[in-house]
């Protein structure tokens, strides 16, 4: 791509040679971290919104698709001139869908429950939980020291969570709910992850999530209709936190993470993304005044080594029938981040 943009210049100029102009490229670490912050940011804006979990994610969905849609629509092309085939199959991406939809509806309700920081942490749990659905579904091999990490982290979730040390100040109006519905929008996170595995085309990034993403939206009206209502009218200031939710969580995060994760080692992409719970604490404490309990960071902490731990113990996976490499901490990252 970048080659045929140079020669594009070139005859543009009337280079007779046509060689490619070398362009500059962005340090891939600076981007990645550029894509976590923005991440960080979106339970920030769902908790200054005030909206129900079914309007937050509803318009998160709807105002995203006008710009995901260009994009997937350019990548169909660009892969349609190379004669690439697609592989796509967009009923399997829907399911994803109806699950990114459940995740996204139950972490916003997490949110209000436990506090943007906490259930941020939460909620990463996917990263440990993913390996385990595709040992259970797709049999792949996970690693003894990945095993041991899932004890830790469920200690981890306790201790956030209020579930362990009860007496001590909390974050939220009902810690243990919400540290449960982060929990469980962990699994159904971890479950749409794994549709998208199977659902993609190999090398595609914006194709599945803009499918993934009407998904996601149908699923959330549907969701919220019948649990805490959708406001189709919000109002102001809410409109304006949830444009700034689709647009700067949904869509920049991911497109700076997808496009800067591949150009890095996976240790080092892993290593970034942890960047994302840890800013979404440190936020809620500068922004919404959140101050978590001592029990609450170091459970906080617990999460956040085990999934380190979890991330960098992958085992290789069999060779794929289709998708991308979604076993590596990078392949993974690069869907992670369309949540935020």
């Amino acid at each position: 791509m970048t080659r045929s943009l140079a020669r594009a210049d070139a005859d543009a100029t009337g280079d007779p040679t046509g060689d490619p102009v070398p362009v500059p490229r962005v340090d891939a670490r600076l981007v990645a971290v550029a894509g976590s912050l923005c991440i960080a940011f979106s339970p920030i804006f769902i908790a200054l919104a005030g909206t129900s979990p079914g309007t937050a994610t509803f318009f998160r969905c709807a105002l995203a698709l006008p710009l995901l849609a260009p994009l997937a629509l350019l990548e169909w092309r660009r892969r349609r001139r190379t004669a690439a085939s697609t592989g796509n199959r967009p009923f399997v991406l829907l399911l994803g869908g109806v699950l990114l939809g459940l995740d996204m509806t139950l972490w916003a309700e997490s949110v209000r429950a436990v506090g943007a920081g906490v259930s941020t942490v939460v909620v990463n749990a996917q990263v440990v939980i993913l390996p385990l659905l595709a040992f259970l579904v797709l049999g792949e091999r996970v690693r003894r020291t990945f095993v041991l990490a899932v004890p830790v982290m469920l200690v981890g979730v306790a201790l956030a969570g209020g579930l362990v040390g009860g007496s001590e100040a909390m974050v939220g109006s009902a810690p243990v709910r919400g540290t449960v519905t982060a929990l469980v929008a962990a699994v159904a996170y971890a479950g749409y992850l794994l549709f998208v595995r199977l659902g993609a085309g190999p090398g595609q990034r914006f194709t599945p999530v803009a499918i993934a993403t009407v998904g996601a939206g149908a699923t959330s009206f549907v969701i919220g209709s019948f649990w805490q209502g959708v406001d189709l009218a919000p109002g102001w200031p809410a409109i304006g936190w949830l444009v700034a939710l689709a647009v700067v969580g949904q869509v920049t995060g991911w497109v700076l993470i997808a496009s800067a994760l591949p150009r890095l080692p996976s240790s080092t992409g892993a290593s970034i993304l942890l960047l994302q719970p840890v800013g979404a604490v440190l936020l809620g404490a500068v922004i919404l005044g959140e101050r978590p309990g001592v029990l609450q960071l170091l459970g906080c902490a617990v999460v956040l080594g085990a999934v380190a731990v979890a991330a960098r113990t992958r085992a290789a996976p069999p060779p794929e029938p289709a998708g991308e490499p979604a076993v590596e901490a990078r392949g993974e990252a690069a869907e992670d981040a369309e949540r935020g």
